[in-house]
């Protein structure tokens, strides 16, 4: 990317962060001190059964870096080996298989010596129901393998999550393990319609809430969280008890993912950040929510993703063509009337809310009839796309933001 000299360009990263020299032994520090619960090894001693989750593709979690000493130490603390299962949290994205379970898990050690296996929330008989929250009557089904563990282990990354406030903790089990009925009703357009339902923000937000009233539903759960630094090195790690742990690396996240500038802009340049998050129009959505907090009136947000496999799933395509054969307006009505939302049509959903903000361009590998089908505006050059909202707004203040949906910039004024 080549901005004309006459572009007074902000570029919005996070504040530099630390990172941890031997992230091996502060791996091991964690698990021997965890928060709010005993040792790894006491916690696991006299367990019969573990399961230990990890996130999908779509997430960069540094696996490698702890999923082996995790293991070992449930190992030597008398789990039998062949009785841990390493359970890869789905929610209804497609299973990872092959060299990507491979490349996720991360460690061929534990690929070759414990389960790993997928979630799949279409399968009825794998989960078990826990009945309903009470809040909100949300249902509550989960995989059977976790529930029916002796030692419940999550892991995650934290970040910035456009509907859920942060991911990991327990966001990787509600969704990550939960069957098709709990994940369409956690992004029913009751929910993410509701203003505290954004990223930062776990305050009145009713994913979290109901993420916290089914983790009781369910019972004891721990978990390792971490947040790595934009060259995904890793900048902080912990293990405990799972709110507690969560809470505790949000505390440390949100310090950085948070920017604040002195003003707002018309034109703004985002990314998806790059592999895994851009594989696909799916995923990259994400990245037009983040920026809406700089976003002035009558601006630009230009979307530079790969989207090397193509728009995303049937059902999203389905939403999107829906979208595209309606009003705005009538498709989010339709969205409100639900109880359960069709799959995937919740990210349409978020795309509304970013295109009621801004004129949405998007720079993409996509064919021609994926580009149609996203309804915003595909081009073809960054850096014309940049000039002409330069010369359309009369303002040559430009923010880019490289790293995407893992910062969230806010104007101060």
């Amino acid at each position: 990317m080549r901005l004309a000299d006459e572009c007074e360009v902000t570029v919005v990263r996070k504040p530099e962060m630390p990172v941890i020299a031997d992230p091996e032994a502060a791996v091991a520090h964690a698990l021997e001190e965890p928060l709010g619960a005993p040792s790894l090894y006491d916690l696991a001693a006299g367990r019969r059964s573990a399961c230990i989750l990890i996130c999908d593709v779509t997430r960069p979690v540094p696996n490698a870096l702890f999923l082996k000493g995790l293991i070992r130490g449930i190992v030597r603390a008398g789990v039998p080996q062949e009785r841990i299962t390493v359970l890869v949290a789905t929610g209804l994205h497609r299973p990872n298989e092959g060299g990507e379970l491979r490349q996720v898990v991360g460690d061929d050690w534990v690929m070759d010596n414990v389960r790993v296996e997928n979630h799949f929330a279409r399968d009825d008989a794998a989960h078990v129901d826990l009945g309903k929250t009470d809040t909100r009557g949300t249902p509550v089904k989960l995989d059977r393998r976790f529930v029916e563990a002796d030692l419940r282990i999550a892991t995650g990354l934290v970040e910035p999550h456009i509907m859920a406030g942060y991911s990991g903790g327990c966001k990787v089990i509600a969704p990550g393990i939960a069957h098709q009925d709990t994940i369409r009703t956690f992004h029913s357009a009751r929910f993410l319609e509701d203003p505290a339902a954004v990223q930062c923000n776990l305050s009145g937000n009713p994913l979290r809430e109901e993420q916290l009233e089914i983790v009781r539903m369910l019972g004891e759960v721990h978990a390792v969280n971490t947040v790595i630094d934009e060259r995904r090195r890793l900048s902080f790690v912990n293990f405990g008890e799972i709110v507690a742990s969560h809470l505790a690396a949000v505390d440390f996240a949100h310090g950085f993912c948070r920017v604040s500038l002195p003003r707002r802009f018309k034109t703004v340049v985002t990314s998806a950040a790059g592999f895994p998050l851009d594989q696909t129009y799916y995923q990259t959505v994400k990245s037009m929510l983040t920026p809406m907090g700089i976003l002035d009136t009558d601006a630009t947000l230009i979307v530079a993703a790969d989207c090397s496999e193509g728009i995303g799933s049937d059902a999203y395509r389905a939403a999107q063509r829906r979208l595209l054969e309606q009003s705005p307006e009538r498709f989010l009505n339709d969205l409100l009337q639900k109880r359960f939302a069709e799959i995937d049509e919740w990210q349409t959903e978020v795309q509304l809310k970013a295109q009621r903000a801004a004129r949405i361009q998007l720079f993409s590998e996509l064919d021609r009839g994926d580009r149609a089908c996203t309804g915003v505006e595909a081009i073809d050059c960054v850096d014309s796309a940049i000039a002409a909202s330069v010369e359309r707004a009369g303002d040559p203040a430009v923010a880019v933001i490289p790293e995407g949906p893992y910062v969230v910039p806010h104007a101060a004024a």
